[in-house]
């Protein structure tokens, strides 16, 4: 199997719990220096095709913006959307509030290309699955997308049909940006020197 893949960024959310009200852009904000757009994007710099499904942003990166019709129809919506600008057999599906992903992405592409299953999902230390970390055959996504209004359904319930290897996360790969407390627990994270 190729290791060529294309990377779908969900890049759109609201941000409600980050304890504003009238929502946070999320993608926007600072970690280490970094927005978290970016460093997601860092974590998928040898996509083919990287695809963010959110609002046009500043960007280092060349990426394709585009937007689920209509907006904020969630996160399997602009999964299903994002799929028709995917053309490798393989595509990273990440959260834009996933600073730490980059160590994941490479494990999840080696583990879906040794196993006969649909995708490779990072699950975190409390046993859950992170289907928004996780790398799919574009083929097998497609099919189990098929015929169906994805707007406001879960992504679970978008991924449920597919068989699945998982993948033990590391470290804080699976540590995502939801609240102020995760996103201060992030910028702690990025200052520390690396270890090793």
């Amino acid at each position: 199997m190729s290791k060529t893949f294309d990377a779908i960024l969900l890049a759109g959310g609201a941000g409600q719990r980050m304890g504003d009200p009238r929502g946070t852009d999320k993608a926007g904000l600072d970690v280490g220096g970094v927005t978290l757009l970016d460093r997601v994007l860092s974590a998928v710099a040898d996509a083919q095709h990287r695809i963010v499904v959110g609002p046009r942003r500043p960007t280092a990166w060349p990426v394709t913006f585009t937007m689920e019709e209509p907006a904020g129809s969630g996160p399997a919506a602009a999964i299903v959307h994002g799929l028709s600008f995917v053309d490798a057999a393989t595509v990273i599906v990440l959260a834009a509030d996933m600073p730490f992903a980059a160590t994941a992405v490479p494990k999840l592409i080696d583990a879906l290309a040794g196993a006969q299953t649909d995708v490779a999902m990072l699950v975190d230390d409390a046993g859950r699955r992170q289907p928004l970390l996780a790398a799919y055959r574009s083929d097998a996504l497609r099919r189990c997308s098929a015929g169906r209004d994805w707007c406001g359904v879960s992504v679970r319930a978008l991924t449920e049909g597919l068989t699945v290897v998982e993948v033990e996360a590391a470290g804080d790969e699976a540590l995502d940006c939801d609240t102020p407390e995760q996103l201060t627990a992030a910028q702690r994270a990025a200052s520390r020197p690396p270890t090793g």
